[in-house]
């Protein structure tokens, strides 16, 4: 690679990490704004309604249930911004938190097993495609979500925060509340554990 690569590579890297340092200040006026002007936290729960509402329906499974549990997600947030300390802690894994411990209320409420449904079918097209290529898709999908759900409660939150939204080994590490190189290892181990799986299912 030539010097001139490797500047600008540098230079790509450098304009990367200032943008996002722009909008990590951005945010934290935001917040803070929020903290006394719910408008502002309007802005915030704009952006990441989606998301909360995505991680509580894979934990539920209940449409219903989850639009509830965001609504309670968001209005507890709102009620205890004025204590959030951005230091280190960004403000999506805090709204994970809060959505966790709300999850799992719920979960012991209803003493029920906790299962995650990733199933999406409006990602697939039904007219398009090979029906038989269609079916083995299909069939590989659900020995996947079979493999997935019998895994231990924090290996299925665990996947589904890092494939939901991609979240970063730190983020999750807040909201699990362990260490960075613990949810690494934690990550290891459950990829392993669902591939030596699929590979009895005879799909690897």
């Amino acid at each position: 690679m030539t010097d001139l690569a490797l500047s600008t590579d540098a230079d790509q890297l450098a304009a990367s990490s200032g943008e996002l340092a722009l909008e990590h200040d951005a945010e934290a006026v935001l917040i803070e704004q929020a903290k006394e002007d719910p408008l502002a936290f309007g802005v915030l729960y704009e952006r990441y309604v989606d998301r909360i509402y995505s991680y509580i329906y894979y934990r539920t499974g209940n449409q219903q249930d989850a639009e509830d549990l965001t609504a309670r997600t968001f209005f507890k947030a709102l009620d205890h911004i004025g204590r959030f300390n951005n230091r280190g802690v960004p403000f999506s894994a805090w709204l994970y938190r809060i959505a966790h411990n709300l999850v799992a209320n719920w979960h012991r409420d209803r003493s029920r097993r906790r299962e995650l449904v990733l199933e999406d079918q409006s990602h697939l097209s039904h007219s398009s495609g090979n029906p038989e290529h269609f079916a083995e898709a299909s069939e590989a999908r659900e020995a996947l979500m079979s493999a997935i759900r019998q895994l231990p409660d924090d290996r299925q939150q665990l996947i589904l925060l890092k494939f939901s939204d991609a979240l970063p080994n730190a983020q999750i590490g807040v909201i699990m509340g362990r260490s960075e190189g613990a949810i690494k290892s934690l990550y290891h181990r459950t990829l392993l554990a669902l591939r030596e799986d699929l590979q009895q299912r005879g799909f690897i």
